[in-house]
């Protein structure tokens, strides 16, 4: 027997203060925000929610180059990658990977929430 998975529903992320994530993900990445309380926030993308749940663990330290094997990112489709990254700059947001193109041909940057959970924003 195979079991069939459909799309998700949404990813959680843990994160160690619920306000402080909640202003980051709200008011700097600007994403839609479906309810929110002290133990669980929910985001609409439009097709996965994004769900950030508090937890009582301190913040992952920032980390250079590749994340370790059982760490994901989110990634996100920009269509001015340079415009973006110099918006979310100018607001302290931490990059790891300022936009440079890939050997794939893609152009990438990697950003950071609050607790040091990656972002990769792409150039549509």
């Amino acid at each position: 027997m195979s079991i069939q998975l459909q799309k998700p529903d949404y990813i959680v992320i843990y994160v160690s203060d619920m306000e402080r994530s909640t202003a980051f993900y709200w008011d700097v990445l600007g994403l839609s925000m479906k309810f929110t309380s002290p133990g669980w926030t929910e985001f609409d993308t439009g097709s996965v929610a994004i769900a950030l749940h508090r937890t009582g663990d301190e913040k992952l330290p920032p980390y250079q180059g590749r994340p370790p094997a059982g760490q994901a990112h989110l990634g996100f489709v920009v269509d001015d990658l340079q415009s973006v990254y110099e918006s979310l700059k100018a607001q302290n947001v931490y990059f790891s990977l300022p936009p440079q193109k890939q050997p794939t041909g893609r152009t990438l940057a990697v950003l950071h929430d609050p607790d040091g959970f990656g972002i990769t924003l792409q150039q549509r």
